[in-house]
């Protein structure tokens, strides 16, 4: 079967696109790489470069394709503050148009990539798929709005799994090398830790945060490990049905912890700055997986030190071209 990769050319898209293609599946590509790099892309995937929002572009990419995996979006929470028309034109309408393109052509597998942001403040910790959504930024409410297109969607024949993770990490050493993050600013946690120096310490906001260790904690999730759910989604998709599946690593992680895996793996202390807490920051946020097990079968297989490692082993490949 050939799927259909939005945002393919992204971290976690052009991360999928290679598994798949290492799975035997047929792979397109559909990303305006205004944020995605498109020789992270392998060259033996049919690559359509066009957006979301362009109905021609969505059409040819969807040609020959029997499934959509869905990761194209705006993904930055602060950025979605300032911008939230932006978020709500590429997210919503976006997708809005992807689905019509494939209702139009009778493409009826989705697997779509959400975001437990569509939670936001949970009451209750761990935060399963029942729990109520609140979003706190306008980037978890054009998730929310997209996970409730994809259920009307569904009562029409649509078959879609709706995969909600917090934060994704690692990297993935593919046939044609490194896939990694490659953001500009880099916002994420563990990117930023390894590139940490006495001249710029890591920022840890509190500790004294009601944890073991005093420092908030958060749910990672390997992306190759991410990448597996996926699949896996797209190979238990039923007809007319619409899940909603919750993804991470099963118990979360501290800032504490994070750091200490990412001193084992360069070979010294990280240098850090201990600053206020954050307003709004939860001391605790991570999700629980067990409908993942049951529906899916899957569970993570890489922990912290895995998803550090890795990144770290791409920075260094990186460096040294």
């Amino acid at each position: 079967m050939r799927v259909l990769v939005t945002g393919g050319a992204g971290y976690i898209g052009s991360t999928a696109v290679a598994i798949l293609q290492e799975r035997g599946y047929g792979v397109t590509v559909l990303d305006d790489c205004s944020t995605g790099h498109f020789e992270s892309v392998a060259s033996s995937a049919r690559f359509i470069t066009g957006s979301i929002l362009d109905s021609k572009a969505v059409a040819e990419a969807l040609t020959d394709c029997g499934a959509v995996i869905h990761f194209a979006a705006k993904s930055i929470v602060g950025e979605s503050v300032e911008k939230p028309d932006l978020y709500h034109e590429v997210n919503v309408n976006g997708t809005r148009n992807l689905l019509s393109e494939m209702a139009r052509l009778g493409v009826v597998k989705l697997v779509f990539s959400s975001t437990a942001a569509t939670y936001g403040e949970p009451e209750v910790i761990p935060i399963t798929e029942e729990s109520p959504t609140k979003p706190t930024s306008p980037y978890g409410t054009t998730k929310l709005a997209v996970d409730q297109m994809i259920t009307a969607e569904s009562e029409t024949g649509l078959a879609a799994i709706s995969l909600r993770y917090f934060n994704v990490a690692g990297a993935f050493n593919s046939k044609s090398g490194w896939i990694a993050e490659r953001h500009n600013p880099e916002t994420h946690l563990i990117p930023n830790l390894l590139r940490a120096s006495a001249a710029n310490p890591l920022k840890v906001f509190g500790k004294d945060w009601p944890t073991a260790d005093g420092t908030c904690i958060r749910d990672y999730v390997h992306v190759v490990d991410l990448i597996e759910a996926h699949i896996l989604a797209l190979e238990n998709l039923e007809p007319g049905k619409h899940e909603i599946i919750n993804l991470g690593s099963g118990g979360g992680y501290s800032v504490s912890q994070v750091i200490d895996a990412a001193a084992k793996v360069v070979g010294h202390e990280i240098p850090t700055q201990i600053t206020a807490r954050r307003a709004g920051d939860p001391a605790v946020l991570i999700a629980d997986i067990s409908k993942a097990k049951k529906v899916l079968g899957w569970t993570p297989t890489r922990n912290i030190e895995d998803m550090v490692g890795d990144t770290w082993k791409s920075q260094n490949a990186f460096a040294s071209k």
